[in-house]
């Protein structure tokens, strides 16, 4: 999904993203970015985004996906801890 199709989505219904932190200033996965960084996943390059990322039904089909591809993430976003997100709360800053 594109940031720019958020409003598209039901808000009676719950939407989960996945999230990562950078655990250092001028992290390998986000070169320039700031320690403490926040940004979503994005589902085909397991990789940091601001745009581009992945949404789910529920947490448990968002904790899935990250088992699913723990390695691959682990690979392109060392030392970081990825987690799944509620996607309203983290789009307002509040998770």
């Amino acid at each position: 999904m594109h940031r720019s199709q958020v409003n598209g989505l039901d808000p009676r219904t719950p939407h989960w993203a996945v999230a990562v932190e950078a655990p250092s200033r001028n992290w390998s996965a986000a070169p320039g970015c700031r320690a403490h960084a926040r940004f979503l996943v994005d589902g085909d390059r397991k990789a940091p985004s601001h745009d581009q990322f992945e949404v789910f039904a529920s947490r448990a089909d968002c904790l899935a996906w990250i088992m699913a591809n723990r390695r691959e993430l682990a690979d392109h976003m060392p030392g970081a801890r990825v987690h799944a997100v509620p996607l309203d709360k983290w789009l307002l800053g509040i998770e």
